[in-house]
């Protein structure tokens, strides 16, 4: 009888094992599937200091947002100089930056990318703008109501120019 008895994760591996009907890749889920989606880091955790090499064909954590959106904002910010950029988080902040044509004016921007879609929704753009009202004092400013819809707009398009290309490139 103890020789019938297989381990838990022998039953985690079970196909149908998950409670319910739920499915992945067309098959009936596991509770070791289960597991995985519910963990931090995936299946493969978190390694640290390397040591490993990546699988081939395995996914990879990658970026967390839409690649194409994340390029296509640094590409359109990309006059701008950049304070910080986070990836996994899809924020990204520039510097002040005061546009030649407009020596007492000053812009800042931050754009997050809110999803792994290339969806208009999947883009937000904060603009602060600043006017000099003496030797180094700014006093904030109010933007011009279609700069952010513009700006938005700019990076969606990139984005789906750099879409087009890469599906060409293939």
């Amino acid at each position: 009888m103890a020789s019938c008895a297989g381990s838990q994760a022998d039953y985690d591996s079970f196909p149908g094992s998950a409670p319910g009907d739920q499915k992945v890749n067309g098959r009936k889920a596991t509770r070791a599937d289960l597991k995985e989606q519910g963990s931090l880091f995936g299946g493969d955790g978190l390694n640290i200091f390397g040591g490993e090499e990546a699988k081939p064909g395995a996914g990879g954590s990658g970026i967390g947002v839409n690649s194409f959106l994340w390029r296509a904002t640094l590409d359109t910010l990309s006059f701008m100089p950049l304070n910080s950029a986070d990836p996994f988080g899809g924020v990204i902040i520039t510097d002040w930056y005061s546009p030649a044509e407009t020596p007492n004016e000053r812009f800042k921007l931050t754009a997050y990318i809110l999803g792994t879609a290339l969806r208009s929704d999947a883009i937000k753009v904060s603009v602060f703008r600043q006017v000099n009202v003496g030797p180094n004092q700014w006093q904030d400013a109010v933007v011009e109501a279609g700069t952010v819809t513009s700006l938005e707009d700019a990076i969606l398009t990139r984005a789906r120019q750099l879409r087009i290309d890469s599906a060409n490139a293939q």
